[in-house]
């Protein structure tokens, strides 16, 4: 199955894994439509992809914001959601109550709210895949928000792939991914971490944005697999 006159819609889909599993549906015949909150990112994502690609600009933290964006778009076949802002990484001592549930904001209840409006709108034989990670099962000290991100978000593929069934729910759990989601670090140190992961995993190499939207497209494509969560880390989990 390719995904010819099929439309995707990829919540984060301006940049990163989003962008690229955009790109892998593009190169497969099928129609992309990128949603973000920043109008310049999806303008730049579009001029990456085909003229049948279709770009929204949608604030996810804004439940009534992500109910008329689907109000607007109609059918669909599949609906990714990998957005998310900068990671919320510190002790647990000096990470306030307020920046913890902040850091979920987009992660988690944006992805909810995407699900609960969007659901209905997906063609029969489509699917939802949403985000996960790698600090769920083992995650690092300062680590807390993002280890219930991720914790939280599997629960709810599971969860919705049974109350929502026949339609199809999965997760993708990442490892350590070059992307923009680390240009906060200064260069040096964004290197340096790179390269320590890359020599410690089994694969010898860290991720790219590519290696997980393949791992995207074939959950959309495999009509046998719901409430399974898909480990893409390198090995990563394994050492």
């Amino acid at each position: 199955m390719t995904f010819r006159d099929q439309r995707i819609v990829i919540l984060g889909g301006s940049s990163g894994i989003g962008l690229a599993t955009a790109g892998a549906v593009a190169d497969e015949g099928g129609a992309a439509v990128v949603v973000s909150s920043t109008p310049a990112r999806v303008d730049a994502a579009l001029a990456l992809l085909p003229d049948n690609a279709e770009g929204r600009v949608a604030d996810l933290t804004d439940e009534a914001a992500i109910r008329a964006l689907f109000a607007e778009l109609g059918s669909f076949d599949h609906l990714v959601y990998t957005a998310g802002e900068a990671l919320q990484l510190g002790p647990l001592d000096e990470t306030s109550v307020a920046d913890a549930a902040r850091a979920l904001e987009v992660r988690v209840w944006g992805a909810y709210a995407a699900v609960k409006y969007g659901h209905g709108s997906i063609r029969p034989g489509g699917s939802i895949v949403l985000s996960s990670g790698t600090a769920g099962p083992r995650p690092s000290a300062g680590w807390t928000v993002g280890a219930m991100i991720c914790s939280a978000m599997e629960g709810l593929t599971r969860a919705l792939a049974v109350e929502l069934a026949p339609l199809r729910v999965n997760a993708v759990r990442p490892g350590l991914v070059r992307t923009t989601l680390w240009d906060s670090l200064d260069p040096t140190v964004r290197e340096g971490m790179y390269e320590a992961s890359a020599a410690a995993l089994p694969v010898g190499r860290i991720g790219e944005a590519t290696d997980v939207a393949e791992t995207f497209t074939h959950l959309m494509r495999n009509g046998y697999t719901t409430g399974t969560v898909v480990t893409i880390d390198g090995g990563a989990l394994l050492v």
